[in-house]
């Protein structure tokens, strides 16, 4: 009986192992044929015709775009439709970013997101102001579970607007892989965007790469002339060079209803027919997306706010993004020989420009001769820096930055100087302040600043602990200590003491700060809390009436608002309203 029992224990793990080994096959036979970028499953999130503001992959400030950003015609509070059927995964409310954004998974393994929002859908709306209530914030963060909010395709599930790190009224859009949760090009998926025009070149440049590397009798980087042909493409003059060099460009591309300078969505570069480096903007990790600054010529960035892309790859850049690499797209050239370079640089639609440059192998005496700067303080990129300029202390961890580097350090008894912008910060760097020679009154009123341009200061979050106080930045430039002594202000802007306001939809102040900034502001209507929507652009909080917290004839409304260092003003007025 015993071994009747194993047998039949054998021949059910047998078949669960056959069961599993089918279950596994034929998702992986769904998974196989599944299209990678469906074209007709989803609907345009706009019910007008897609002109871009921004594409997929644009370079930016630190990061590349991870979306399309879509014109609504100088315009906000248009609907925005749910691309296909799904569930809402992700709420979220912020001053900063995306401001009002939602997330919406899809049966189909992709998660749409909608953000810059003006407001959401009732059912939505309803859903996200209980939480802030409950929550007592504007700014909020909700995970609602798998089939709490359902959409299905066609509903309206929020309106358009300019919130958050907007600099104008528009919908960004994404499409993202949802287990990996990758950012995908939104036009992959048959969206149409007319677009006829091929990119612009702006500029080509030439880079010596080795030790014994030189580019026209020069051994730092070069800005190559070139001329348009009648065919289209583009020829530069005819280029000396020796060791292992590189090119780079700077370009943008048109869509044909837009005149926004947009993103590049692939370049190839062939060396005598071999392709050396190609990548494109199909798909990115978020959490490579820093290194852009290794794409890009960042000292070029620091001195003209020009993104040059570099055609080969630094031994630093771990982007995801190539699809071929030889040699990691450096050119070791050879004296005596000839080569021929090509540059394709396209758009997503397939319009594209070809660069051609000639390159003779070549070594001459130096014209141009790259200064090294050289400073008292060197940086070891792949270990942690502590540096002491005695007004301040500031460490630098392991990765910081790319490479090695002597930076530019400046001691001070008030205010201390960290390099320029010519280099690229990759992690935060720490920097502590200490203040025992302040008494305790003094600094509750202080806080760590960067001063700008016009010495003007800037707040950084800053950290108190006993004597000290830290700051973490990834900007270079003069640090120091300033005072705030000045509470904010508040005033009205719809409405005045006494008013009658039963015919008024909303109620809106403004708030400000002189130096530190508004840390938080909270307000009551008859004793109880009601949800301002913040809008630092404007400096304006309103609340909604349409909330219907106050109950009686009488209504007094109470604001406070407190700056970063906690100096705050308390605001009372009284109205009435049927």
């Amino acid at each position: 009986m015993a071994v009747n029992g194993y047998i039949r224990i054998y021949n059910v793990i047998n078949s669960m192992h056959t069961r599993l080994f089918f279950v596994f096959f034929f998702c992986s036979y769904l998974l196989a044929s599944q299209e990678k970028y469906p074209k007709d499953t989803f609907r345009s999130p706009l019910d007008i015709p897609l002109v871009l503001s921004g594409t997929f992959g644009e370079l930016r400030s630190n990061h590349f775009h991870s979306g399309i950003d879509i014109k609504t015609q100088k315009r906000q509070g248009l609907p925005i439709y749910a691309i296909q059927d799904g569930t809402v995964i992700r709420i979220k409310v912020s001053l900063w970013g995306y401001g009002k954004a939602l997330y919406v998974a899809h049966p189909n393994g992709f998660t749409s997101v909608y953000a810059h929002l003006k407001k959401f859908s009732p059912e939505i709306e309803a859903y996200i102001k209980k939480a802030q209530y409950n929550k007592k914030s504007y700014e909020i963060e909700m995970f609602p579970d798998y089939g709490e909010l359902e959409v299905k395709k066609e509903d309206i599930i929020a309106y358009s607007g300019n919130t958050g790190g907007s600099s104008g009224p528009h919908l960004h859009f994404e499409i993202r892989n949802s287990v990996t949760e990758k950012p995908t090009n939104p036009l992959l998926y048959g969206y149409e965007v007319r677009d006829a025009t091929n990119p612009t070149l702006i500029g080509l440049f030439g880079y010596p790469l080795s030790k014994d590397a030189q580019v026209n009798e020069s051994n730092k980087k070069v800005q190559l002339n070139f001329t348009k042909q009648k065919d289209g493409s583009f020829i530069a003059d005819k280029v000396t060079a020796a060791g292992t060099i590189g090119f780079g460009f700077n370009g943008f591309d048109r869509q044909d209803l837009a005149a926004n300078k947009n993103g590049i969505y692939a370049v190839k570069q062939t060396v005598n027919g071999k392709i050396y480096s190609e990548y494109d903007f199909e798909t990115f990790s978020f959490g490579e997306t820093r290194y852009i600054n290794t794409l890009i010529d960042y000292p070029h960035f620091g001195n003209f706010r020009q993104r040059i892309q570099k055609c080969f790859k630094d031994a630093s850049n771990k982007l995801g993004i190539y699809k071929s690499l030889y040699l990691d797209g450096k050119i070791p050239i050879v004296e005596g020989l000839s080569y021929n370079v090509e540059l394709l640089i396209s758009d997503i639609k397939g319009n594209n420009i070809k660069v051609i440059i000639p390159v003779e192998g070549k070594k001459a005496p130096l014209r141009i001769i790259k200064e090294e700067k050289q400073t008292d303080y060197f940086i070891k990129a792949n270990k942690p820096n502590s540096f002491d300029l005695d007004a301040a202390k500031v460490y630098f961890p392991e990765s910081t930055f790319y490479e090695d580097f002597y930076i530019d350090l400046k001691k001070g008894k008030d205010t201390i100087s960290i390099h320029n912008q010519t280099v690229a910060a990759h992690r935060n760097f720490t920097i502590t302040f200490d203040v025992s020679k302040y008494s305790k009154e003094e600094q509750k009123q202080l806080f760590i600043a960067r001063l700008d341009k016009n010495l003007e200061p800037r707040h950084y979050r800053t950290y108190k602990r006993n004597n000290t106080f830290s700051a973490r930045s990834r900007t270079f430039g003069n640090f120091t200590l300033a005072k705030d002594t000045i509470a904010p202000k508040v005033k009205p802007r719809n409405f005045k003491e006494k008013q009658w306001l039963s015919n008024y939809r909303y109620l809106s102040l403004e708030i400000s700060d002189d130096l530190s900034g508004i840390k938080t502001y909270s307000a009551t209507l008859n004793g109880e809390w009601i949800l301002m929507e913040y809008e630092p652009k404007t400096k304006t909080i309103t609340y909604n009436f349409d909330d219907k917290i106050a109950g009686k004839t009488q209504c007094d409304l109470k604001v406070l608002v407190t700056d970063n260092v906690g100096n705050s003003t308390t605001f009372e007025h009284t109205f009435f309203r049927k």
